[in-house]
């Protein structure tokens, strides 16, 4: 049978996804309407998703029609959720599933309304290129944090396991997106510093690139961390299944209840 979510009104749904909304910004637990309205949690997400993703590029010179109709963003948490949702499940976490880590995924959005903000027009291009730099750094930083505490709340794994696991993919993601973008980005960097006037978006590009590079060194440990933490995994659970198989074998080695043999 298909599950069916309890019926709520608009008005009702969005208050409780917007109370949720705070509490795991916050770094709160959500209410059970997380679970029971989730389909409808991960519509307001999205929604709010595709709205950063129109913010962050609606006043850039440069960006590709598919950035300025915020289909990036709304790309960008399906693939982090795919990959944050496979690199954990070696680990055998509890009530793990691709739907649960998409919603909450989503829910990390409303912090990247920031970069809507046009700081550009109220102040000097240096000034912009440090503020948006600065918006980048606390919704990466954000982000990171509460992915790190959705793995350890809800995937019920170890601090050290939900630090590797949440930097693995968001690696992969840096190095990805550099291998693609990078020379384009240290050209308008250089080209910057020595041939036109800087621009709002310099320092943000700076980031990115220190990103990237400090992607390329840590992912080496990371994925030795990562395969360590599956081995234990696997181990643990190896030793689970002996220790319940000699559960079983005593007993079944118990000798059975004497019946009573009294006859009347």
């Amino acid at each position: 049978m298909v599950s069916r979510e309890p019926k709520l009104s608009v008005g009702g749904l969005l208050g409780l996804w917007m109370a949720d909304q705070v509490r795991i910004l916050s770094f709160h637990l959500p209410s059970r309407g997380m679970a029971d309205h989730a389909n409808r949690y991960l519509l307001c997400g999205l929604f709010v998703t595709w709205l950063a993703g129109l913010g962050r590029y609606w006043d850039h010179p440069s960006a590709q029609w598919w950035q300025y109709a915020g289909l990036g963003s709304v790309a960008y948490v399906f693939v982090l959720s795919a990959l944050l949702w496979l690199v954990v499940v070696p680990l055998r976490p509890e009530r793990w599933t691709y739907r649960s880590v998409l919603v909450f995924v989503t829910m990390t959005s409303l912090p990247a309304l920031l970069y809507a903000i046009p700081v550009e027009r109220s102040v000097d291009a240096a000034e912009a290129s440090a503020l948006n730099a600065t918006f980048l750094k606390i919704v990466a930083l954000w982000r990171l944090a509460l992915l790190i505490w959705f793995l350890r709340h809800f995937a019920k794994l170890e601090w050290p396991q939900a630090v590797v696991t949440a930097l693995l993919p968001m690696a992969l993601i840096v190095i990805t997106l550099g291998m693609l973008n990078l020379e384009q980005a240290v050209f308008q960097i250089m080209a910057g510093i020595r041939d036109r006037e800087p621009t709002p978006y310099d320092d943000a590009y700076a980031v990115v690139v220190t990103l990237n590079f400090l992607s390329i060194v840590l992912s080496p440990a990371l994925i030795g961390f990562y395969l360590g933490a599956i081995i234990q995994a696997s181990n643990r659970r190896r030793d689970e299944r002996i220790a319940a198989a000699r559960r079983a074998a005593l007993i079944g080695d118990r000798p059975a209840p004497m019946e009573d043999d009294s006859t009347t």
